[in-house]
């Protein structure tokens, strides 16, 4: 093995560290080291690779950076295994909860990933209820959507997103042009698609609306849902950019304000203590935050 292709091993802890925290600052007090270290082993590790693994100074990651970051984990959670640890206990399983419409368009189409990173980890996804955390059945973590400051469990926030009003271009051409979607006029004149997993009333707060949650027209109880019936043309939605990134990049949905606001609702990933002690928990939670947008 040629050794000399290995980056340090401190350089690697740092790069996970800060892809996974998106800060310099809370990196530096998790591996215990003054932020100047921190950028100087990023610095170190992007020399030695010869690629730059951030795009940005929010340390959005590169292209590069992202593919790495998935080989670096895979790498770290082999190391956090004891000798013989794997070969007694066999295959490992794991049971996550997890909220149907992040199920759908963030964890699916990556499964293929984790097989090939982690195939002694047998991986059993369940359904999590939002905003009520409810699960299925007893899962090892979960993944909730809400306002955060769980008490019952550890948590880290894993995924925040912005907020768009949004609808189908054939309800564009019916019903607009809008202007921005934050006058009084447009937002209670207009079929509104409503769900409390992104009410209304926080858009029309964030317009400066002295207006209430609409009470009438048709909710759903899943963003998916809600996506789906605003794109076959059933009224406006508000549509969060990642989470829609699927129904906006096909042309389904068209943003109707380019003054999106940050949802109070956010995903966390939420854990007994005591869990990550097990490498495969450790394992899945470094995975899904590489792979996320």
């Amino acid at each position: 093995m040629a050794t000399s292709r290995i980056p340090p091993i401190q350089c690697l802890l740092t790069f996970e560290a800060v892809a996974r925290l998106r800060s310099a600052s809370r990196a530096a007090v998790e591996l215990c080291v003054t932020v100047s270290a921190i950028s100087h082993r990023l610095r170190q590790l992007e020399s030695h690779l010869g690629v730059r693994l951030f795009s940005r100074g929010d340390f959005t990651l590169t292209s590069d950076g992202a593919v790495y970051l998935q080989h670096v984990c895979t790498a770290l959670a082999a190391l956090q295994n004891m000798p013989g640890e794997r070969a007694a206990g066999g295959v490992r399983g794991l049971r996550v909860a997890v909220t149907p419409s992040f199920c759908r368009q963030f964890v699916m189409p990556k499964l293929e990933l984790f097989r090939r990173s982690f195939p002694d980890i047998e991986l059993t996804l369940q359904v999590s209820i939002p905003l009520r955390d409810v699960t299925a059945e007893e899962a090892d973590l979960e993944i909730r959507y809400g306002p955060g400051g769980y008490t019952d469990l550890e948590h880290r926030l894993i995924l925040r997103d912005l907020v768009t009003p949004a609808c189908s271009p054939a309800f564009l051409d019916e019903f607009g042009p809008f202007d921005g979607f934050e006058r009084e006029a447009e937002c209670t004149a207009m079929r509104l698609v409503r769900s409390p997993l992104e009410p209304w009333a926080g858009w029309h707060a964030h317009c400066g609306l002295a207006l209430p949650e609409p009470t009438s027209g048709a909710q759903f109880n899943d963003l998916g849902l809600a996506y789906d019936a605003a794109a076959s043309g059933f009224g406006v939605a508000l549509v969060r950019h990642k989470l829609g990134a699927a129904w906006f990049d096909s042309g389904r949905l068209l943003a109707l304000s380019d003054r999106p606001m940050v949802s109070p609702y956010a995903h966390y990933m939420c854990w007994a203590p005591g869990a990550l002690e097990r490498w495969e928990c450790a394992a899945f939670i470094d995975w899904l935050q590489g792979v996320l947008p």
